[in-house]
């Protein structure tokens, strides 16, 4: 089930319906159009498994199925940044480019983004947006940092007569894009079950915090990133995602909690703290929500 409560500046959870008829304060957090949208945004009416919801981990998919939750309306506004982003472009596919279609098979389905004559007059790319962090994106690029010695030393200090460094950029890392291609790869398979060509795939990523200073200090200098995905096999794409598929059904049909998500969905424990919505109905999230609380004290 979608989220059915917001959660107030004052830390109070609030039915989203109750919220939307009447504010609980004196003054509203943000407006009420936005509020409205943000509320839409949480229910898109799809019964079967998505690919976006299968490629997250079968016990936060299970729960955002089974159990109300609050969401904090501030935590969500990327999700509203996204949609903008999304219908701009949709409105600006005239020509031989196809855009927000839905396709489906029997495991799960999709909505790609663009697909057509999008970069240059070969036909065939299949594109997709996101609106993320410079963070993420200094990691799906490989863009990481080495000390290299400038040839002097400290001379005073706790240091003292030690090599002097300066922090360089390297482009050569590990991309980390594991989730984005295991998405456009699937939506690439429905594209070629439905008898589209897919001849290459390439993610734009619109840099959110591109004009802050942390976002320099990541290497990341520009608003917008074009990253190509490679392809992944359809054997493999087709057991992962039926695996996912029937571990999330036949939980939802015995109504067993699912094991925990991998450390690779858990993005090493940082959904569990931060980002997950169904958190506060998971154990594992609680237990180490008051691990980081004891550490912290």
């Amino acid at each position: 089930m979608p989220a059915t409560k917001f959660i107030c500046p004052n830390g109070r959870e609030i039915p989203i319906l109750k919220c939307l008829n009447r504010c609980q304060q004196q003054e509203r957090c943000m407006f009420l159009p936005t509020l409205r949208a943000i509320a839409q945004s949480l229910d898109r009416g799809i019964t079967e498994p998505t690919v976006t919801e299968l490629i997250s981990g079968v016990r936060e998919s299970y729960l955002k199925k089974t159990v109300d939750y609050a969401v904090d309306p501030q935590g969500v506004l990327y999700a509203l940044q996204g949609q903008a982003v999304h219908t701009l472009h949709e409105e600006c596919t005239e020509g031989e480019i196809l855009s927000e279609v839905r396709l489906k098979d029997a495991v799960t389905s999709g909505k790609f983004d663009l697909y057509g004559k999008i970069l240059d007059e070969s036909d065939g790319t299949l594109g997709d947006l996101k609106v993320t962090s410079s963070y993420k994106i200094m990691k799906a690029l490989g863009i990481y940092k080495v000390d290299v010695p400038t040839g002097e030393v400290y001379k005073t200090g706790a240091k003292k007569g030690q090599p002097r460094t300066r922090k360089e950029f390297r482009y050569d890392g590990i991309r980390h894009v594991m989730d984005w291609a295991i998405q456009l790869n699937y939506y690439r398979k429905l594209l070629e079950s439905a008898g589209f060509m897919v001849k290459r795939m390439v993610i734009q990523a619109i840099c959110r915090d591109n004009s802050l200073r942390t976002s320099a200090e990541r290497g990341i200098t520009k608003a917008v990133y074009l990253i190509p995905i490679h392809r992944i096999s359809d054997r493999w794409l087709t057991r992962y995602f039926k695996a996912k598929a029937k571990r999330l059904q036949e939980a939802l049909d015995t109504k067993k909690l699912p094991a925990v998500c991998s450390t690779r969905e858990r993005w090493h424990d940082r959904k569990c703290l931060e980002f997950c919505d169904a958190r506060e109905h998971c154990a594992y999230a609680r237990e180490i929500k008051m691990l980081q609380l004891f550490k912290a004290g």
